[in-house]
């Protein structure tokens, strides 16, 4: 045993070093590619968490049925954000959008309405869904005088934002499984040149268990670094380019971060236990004259 980890340590040190090395940049790549798809499933999110619904108000409703309809619309599932617009404020809102004085049309008439405007989570974010968040506003007829919201920007949104993460994820699969053949061919190149070695092993008298056990815990271990060795690489990039971009902060999202580095962790190691061990296997049961 011991004279197998010497030769093995001695023989396998510049396969190994390029198995680290080539699983290390496939699994960089993966990861790149998996913050994209995850910024780019973030700012599908953003995009429709900014679509607002506005309430606006009767002119005769008072402050405590403003604020029971407030309390309704903030305690439904659907609400990300509420705020209350008032007459005043929806003046200066108007006023500094660029529009003309009300003061030059109407002198000191303030025609806008107060309003209560919300934006929705997400998933809420399609025309169907909302008509109906809608008209379940506008049963308070008493407080309410109309719903709106941009339904053409919402109707072109849903089918465009699906099209462009579908795309995405069809790459992302096809990058992935690309991803696990490098490897796995990375890794077949790695015990090529071990071939001898295993077969001699098999030839003195040794078990199956007795060869693969430390290979496998070898390929573990290289697993491990190359895995390792991405995931800082990668937190090292995305912490750079935010830098450059602060706007890119405002998408991160720690927790599916984590699960993507842990999906590195065990497609580096995963992939190198599994290719390693069926190469051993296949060497052992080869022919001496075959290994040739």
């Amino acid at each position: 045993m011991t004279q197998f980890g010497k030769s093995s340590n001695q023989k396998g040190k510049p396969s190994y070093f390029m198995a680290i090395l080539g699983v290390t940049i496939v699994l960089l790549f993966v990861g790149i590619f998996g913050w994209l798809i995850l910024n780019a499933s973030k700012y599908t999110e953003k995009l429709k968490e900014n679509v607002e619904m506005q309430v606006y108000l009767r002119s005769n409703i008072k402050q405590k049925e403003i604020d029971s309809l407030k309390n309704y619309i903030a305690a439904q599932p659907y609400t990300r954000a509420i705020e209350y617009i008032d007459k005043e404020t929806a003046r200066k809102k108007w006023q500094s959008s660029g529009e003309e004085e009300f003061n030059t049309v109407l002198g000191d008439e303030n025609p806008l309405p107060a309003s209560i405007n919300f934006n929705l989570k997400s998933e809420y974010v399609v025309r169907d869904t909302m008509e109906k968040i809608k008209a379940d506003i506008l049963r308070h007829e008493i407080y309410v005088q109309s719903v709106n919201y941009p339904a053409q920007l919402v109707e072109k949104m849903g089918p465009v934002l699906k099209w462009i993460l579908g795309i995405l994820i069809a790459f992302s699969v096809v990058f992935l499984v690309s991803s696990i053949v490098l490897i796995d061919n990375t890794v077949k190149l790695a015990m090529y040149s071990n071939r001898f070695l295993i077969k001699t092993m098999q030839m003195v008298g040794a078990t199956r268990d007795f060869i693969t056990k430390p290979i496998n815990i070898r390929a573990v271990i290289n697993g491990a670094i190359s895995a390792s060795i991405a995931v800082v690489l990668l937190f090292g990039i995305i912490v750079t380019i935010e830098r450059l971009f602060p706007e890119l902060t405002d998408l991160r999202d720690n927790g599916r971060l984590v699960l993507l580095f842990l999906l590195i962790i065990v497609l580096g190691i995963g992939i190198s236990v599994f290719s390693t061990h069926r190469s051993v296997i296949k060497y052992l049961k080869m022919k001496l004259d075959d290994l040739y």
